[in-house]
């Protein structure tokens, strides 16, 4: 479906060419982030993109919103933050925190409360719909599968599991918010979304997400860190069908 090759090409991009500039990766996120990149160049050769660009550059003024597109879109996602957010809070979240704790950088709150968490905003945004007069639907079955595959994969591979934090997270703050700039022009008046603010300097916020990812990915083997990185085009095909 064609809004939905946009909001992929632009909203799983995160700008690589702002910290990267060639050779081997400087930690494990950037080898995250050139796998993703290699994956999105790929998608547009097949869909007639030969030549990346920059998120800034790509087909999103081809995409005409609909205003019940977008908000089977919030609904859907809503359910995958909720997830991810619920997986990172609960107190048995398996390995991966047993792995942070080793390192001594404590397991308490280490994923927690990075500032990146989108529930709650994408709650008032929800309500503020209702609060119109717009009808909300149920979530349907694309974020309910990505739900469920999240939380399969937190109790039986946490290495994979972080390929899709680091993608849910990332692709919202880049090109997430070139989509929301076009919706917010094309048919909410230019009102902002809660969704696509944030609490604080969102470049430190990031920042700080990568380093603790980075501590943590040390301490994996490289086949570890490559079942990580596999799962980068899983993830893309989840967010597409979102």
């Amino acid at each position: 479906m064609a809004t939905r090759n946009v909001i992929v090409s632009a909203a799983m991009t995160e700008k690589p060419w702002k910290r990267y500039t060639g050779g081997d990766a400087k930690g494990f996120v950037d080898e995250m982030r050139l796998v993703a990149m290699k994956l999105h160049t790929r998608q547009q050769a097949q869909e007639g993109e030969m030549e990346a660009k920059a998120p800034e550059e790509q087909r999103v003024e081809e995409w005409e919103p609909t205003l019940d597109g977008y908000l089977k879109f919030l609904v859907d996602i809503k359910v995958v933050y909720d997830t991810l957010e619920q997986i990172i809070e609960r107190p048995y979240f398996p390995s991966l925190l047993r792995d942070i704790e080793c390192m001594g950088c404590g397991a308490d709150g280490e994923f927690r409360n990075t500032g990146l968490e989108r529930s709650e905003k994408l709650a008032k945004d929800l309500k503020w719909f209702e609060e119109k007069g717009y009808g909300v639907p149920e979530a349907s079955s694309p974020g309910v599968a990505y739900a469920k595959y999240l939380k399969q994969l937190s109790e039986k591979d946490p290495q994979a599991f972080i390929c899709h934090f680091y993608n849910i997270y990332f692709a919202n703050t880049a090109g997430g918010r070139i989509i929301a700039k076009k919706v917010a022009e094309k048919i909410l008046d230019s009102r902002e979304l809660e969704f696509y603010k944030w609490d604080g300097e969102l470049s430190q916020l990031l920042q700080n997400v990568r380093d603790k990812l980075n501590k943590v990915a040390e301490n994996w083997s490289r086949e570890e860190k490559n079942r990580c990185l596999g799962e980068t085009e899983i993830s893309f095909k989840f967010y597409r069908e979102i």
